[in-house]
């Protein structure tokens, strides 16, 4: 894969692409065609786009270029409290004026993926020519517990100390990329192989950053929102827990300025991402491809800027500060990304903390990984008939998953008795009594030589009526004959 250095006085970052050319450069484009850059999901990078690149409907009709972002994949940089979703949509228009890019339609693939690309469209708008965003996340005060579950996914991923515990939380962590219904083994294996490679906790402070940019985000006004003037498409999956259908609604309403509205197209029964589950993907590229056949077509001829790099990225900075109504980011350095950031001072300090405090956890963090590099097993392997192991719905059930082979012989089926016989009177003597069984263990044992009897009581429920005959005779009696001869109590509901 090759990449571009952004550098400057105060920051530095390579960002890897790919694109679905002969050579996997940008010099192999089809002028002819119109082009496509797909921004990956969180905690993934541009080798999760198969569904994408491997698509015949894109592949054939466009040219396709996806970047890393800064903190994924390939890509590197210097960790920075800084780092917000302003950040990497400058890191877009740095690496694409580079690479002499055409306009380009954007596909956004969730959470902080469509962050970027409504920014990118807000500051550079002649690059882009129309936005397509799949499964938006609703505002931070919307679910305490959903700010909460990804605080506490941080804690527990950065500090796994031993490959069960790894295994756990990233198995979890496929509930939020992949959506709770996942339950395809070998998508579950791919996804946490790739964490324990590229992600582990050894490298803590590319986990932090992303889950900064989604968790420290300062939410587009809707006067923003209205400056957004590309035609917009919005994929929602149906049943998705982590972005409800009413927040792509009213993201939608606020595009005051598209023209013909912004088209909210829903994925029916589907709970979880729309772009690494096939199925679900091919949806969704659907969708999107006949969006874009409405759209003009356009070419991608590959032509140096006509305006110099440093006069556009201050033009970018005037429109930064009336987004964000703080005119001291005109005084920024335009050469560098990270004069984008939007952040607040505070929030600035509190992320370089956090990235602080990670940087000293990964120096000593456990490695899942075994001394070549190489995972020490895939996650369908592991002896999964430990308690702690969770099923399909979240829960673990004790004894659920343990292997026939431990499993105590089965009781042989109590025989049961014919019904249509008449039951005994309760005048009639009771049973006799078994045998005496007589011990012969000697010794000192008090017990030595007399009767032992050892009976197992069942808890039962005293009530009026034939249900004591159970309990005294021991006989089954049918549940509707039990009920039937009960006396009728009127309810007062």
């Amino acid at each position: 894969m090759p990449y571009v250095d952004l550098y400057s006085s105060d920051d530095y970052a390579a960002l890897w692409y790919t694109t679905n050319t002969p050579y996997n450069n940008v010099g192999g484009f089809d002028p002819s065609k119109p082009s496509i850059m797909i921004l990956h999901p969180m905690f993934l990078c541009s080798k999760w786009l198969d569904n994408q690149f491997g698509d015949f409907r894109l592949d054939y009709g466009y040219n396709l270029i996806a970047f890393d972002m800064r903190v994924a994949g390939k890509s590197v940089c210097r960790p920075s409290g800084k780092h917000d979703s302003w950040v990497d949509a400058a890191d877009l228009a740095f690496a694409a004026r580079s690479l002499h890019l055409p306009p380009v339609h954007v596909l956004a693939l969730e959470s902080i993926s469509t962050l970027c690309a409504m920014r990118f469209a807000l500051l550079f708008p002649e690059m882009c020519l129309s936005l397509t965003l799949s499964n938006i996340p609703g505002p931070l005060e919307r679910d305490k517990w959903f700010t909460t579950g990804l605080e506490e996914l941080l804690q527990s991923w950065c500090c796994a100390s031993d490959l069960e515990s790894f295994e756990h939380i990233a198995k979890e962590a496929t509930r939020f990329v992949a959506g709770p219904s996942c339950d395809d083994p070998d998508l579950i294996d791919d996804l946490i192989t790739y964490w324990e490679v590229e992600l582990p906790p050894t490298k803590s402070q590319r986990i932090a950053e992303q889950l900064n940019i989604l968790l420290n985000r300062t939410p587009l006004s809707n006067a923003a929102l209205g400056r957004i003037t590309q035609p917009v498409l919005v994929l929602h999956a149906e049943r998705s827990e982590s972005c409800p259908r009413k927040y792509a609604d009213r993201l939608a309403e606020k595009l005051v300025s598209v023209q013909g509205g912004a088209v909210v197209y829903t994925v029916k029964g589907v709970a979880g991402s729309l772009s690494i589950i096939p199925g679900h993907a091919s949806i969704a590229n659907q969708a999107f491809v006949k969006f874009l056949a409405r759209l003009p077509k356009s070419r991608s001829d590959i032509r140096p800027p006509e305006v110099p790099l440093q006069q556009r990225m201050q033009q970018a900075l005037d429109t930064l500060a009336e987004l964000v109504g703080d005119e001291t980011i005109r005084q920024r350095n335009p050469l560098s990304p990270l004069s984008f950031s939007g952040l607040a001072p505070d929030k600035v300090a509190s992320q370089s903390e956090t990235l602080a405090h990670y940087g000293e956890l990964q120096k000593t963090a456990f490695t899942p990984l075994r001394p070549d590099g190489v995972p020490a097993r895939k996650y369908s392997e592991r002896r999964n008939y430990h308690w702690f192991q969770s099923e399909r719905n979240g829960l673990s059930y004790a004894g659920a998953s343990i292997p026939a082979t431990s499993r105590q012989t089965k009781e042989p089926e109590l025989e049961l008795l014919d019904t249509r016989a008449p039951l005994p009177s309760l005048d009639s003597p009771p049973p006799p009594s078994p045998p005496p069984v007589q011990s012969s263990s000697k010794g000192n044992n008090q017990f030595s030589g007399k009767v032992t009897e050892l009976r197992v009581r069942r808890t039962t429920v005293t009530m009026s009526g034939p249900v004591s005959v159970n309990k005294l005779t021991g006989v089954q009696v049918p549940m509707a004959r039990v009920i039937g001869s009960l006396p009728i109590q009127k309810s007062i509901m």
